[in-house]
């Protein structure tokens, strides 16, 4: 099973140009299991709840979560999105599960980090562990990382691969989550995003260092601090996550490392936007019934 993450920059306020964007990274497989930053396709630096609840959708009406459904189908694959989720006059801060008949889970950010409290509500729903492809995942977003209750919660209901969309400012963030990860024996996908943002507080730049984590606490290499980048690794759940107390995972848990830089440009798939995808979808759909 081969998972991987994207970094790139979403622009702020703009969903159709975010899911044009996701389109142009995930049009071709890249892996069984990608995951994509947190508030992915929204942008993240809210002034307040106001502009946050304004951009915020319902995934089961979004026009995002139409396209990443239809990559799923065409590539046979799982994504792992974050998500500003509108439920009833709320709004989370929420990652997104899903394959190719839609959305699996929903996960609600539990831990809100600083600003991110006058913008959405605390998570509402339980730490859930799914089974997709040979691995058995579960998700947190960001912040949850620096609690270890998150992360163990995860571990003791059987997870073994940690699926973390991110959009990380804190430079000593990477190496906690390495941390996490050998502390409970798990491997972690980690998506972070690239690019500044201006808010209410001013600018925001986040560090961009996406990784995938060994249970050991390796990573083989992150994402670079500016770029668009795309990562995949081939772990093997049986040969390392999850061992028992005392023993250490084999060395051999990471196999064929392939993680490579890509121009995450709208230009590489014609210049495709958001009416042209809402075509291509309508097309999709009406072949398939």
């Amino acid at each position: 099973m081969k998972i991987g993450y994207v970094q790139f920059k979403p622009q702020f306020g703009d969903i159709d140009y975010n899911a044009a964007k996701i389109y142009a990274l995930l049009e071709k497989k890249q892996a069984d299991l990608m995951v994509l930053p947190e508030l992915a396709t929204t942008g993240y630096y809210f002034r307040d709840r106001k502009e946050a609840y304004a951009l915020s959708e319902d995934p089961k009406k979004s026009f995002v979560v139409e396209v990443l459904v239809e990559l799923c189908k065409k590539n046979g694959m799982h994504v792992i999105t974050g998500f500003n989720e509108r439920n009833g006059r709320k709004n989370y801060n929420s990652a997104l599960l899903i394959g190719k008949k839609g959305i699996v889970d929903v996960y609600r950010k539990i831990h809100l980090f600083n600003t991110e409290k006058n913008c959405f509500t605390p998570g509402d729903k339980p730490l859930r562990v799914h089974k997709i492809g040979t691995a058995r995942v579960g998700m947190m977003i960001c912040f949850d990382w620096f609690f270890p209750e998150a992360m163990r919660t995860l571990a003791l209901r059987g997870a073994q691969l940690i699926l973390h969309p991110s959009n990380l400012v804190l430079p000593h963030c990477p190496e906690g989550l390495r941390i996490r990860c050998l502390e409970n024996r798990v491997f972690a996908a980690s998506a972070d995003r690239v690019g500044t943002e201006e808010g209410g507080e001013g600018p925001l730049t986040f560090i961009g260092r996406s990784e995938i984590v060994s249970p050991l606490g390796v990573s083989p290499r992150l994402g670079t601090l500016r770029s668009d980048f795309l990562g995949t690794l081939s772990p093997d759940p049986a040969k390392g996550a999850r061992c028992p107390l005392g023993k250490p995972p084999r060395q051999d848990c990471i196999l064929n490392l392939r993680i490579r830089t890509v121009r995450a440009k709208l230009e590489l798939v014609g210049g495709v936007n958001g009416e042209s995808l809402r075509r291509a979808i309508n097309t999709g759909r009406n072949q398939h019934s």
